[in-house]
């Protein structure tokens, strides 16, 4: 019976360290996957804010690009009128030159050309700022809704 108890008292601290040891590779492996996991979430959490950070610059672009779509039609409307006035006998000839150097600072900067930027935009349409049909002069390069 004292025989039995101690075969069975080191069967059981074989076990024990058996236990032990498949314990710690188990902890082991657990860390190793977390390390990895957490490496791909820091890469891939900075891929999805770069991500975030392009989205807003295309949405920002394209609501700049609105902008100046919209002021182009704008700005040859105007030029259309006042050329239909001058058929008709009056002298305008000074405000439609006028309006189509507005409706080309307009075009230009409404343009998909994204090779070039703001400098070189008011450089093709030959002025700095632009003077609105109401009176009011505003940077050919801004972002102004009117």
């Amino acid at each position: 019976m004292k025989e039995r108890r101690l075969v069975q008292a080191r069967r059981i601290e074989e076990l024990e360290a058996r236990l032990a040891s498949e314990l710690a590779k188990a902890k082991s492996d657990a860390e190793k996957a977390k390390a990895d996991t957490d490496a791909f979430m820091a890469f891939y959490r900075a891929d999805a804010e770069a991500a975030q950070v392009q989205a807003r610059e295309v949405a920002e672009t394209a609501n700049t690009r609105a902008h100046w779509v919209a002021k182009l039609s704008k700005c040859r409307s105007r030029r259309e009128t006042l050329e239909e006035i001058h058929a008709r006998g009056f002298d305008l000839s000074k405000e439609i030159k006028r309006a189509k150097e507005l409706e080309a600072d307009a075009d230009a900067l409404a343009s998909d050309d994204d090779d070039n930027d703001d400098d070189d935009d008011r450089s093709k349409s030959g002025s700095e700022s632009v003077e609105e049909p109401d009176g009011e002069e505003i940077a050919s390069g801004d972002n102004q809704e009117t």
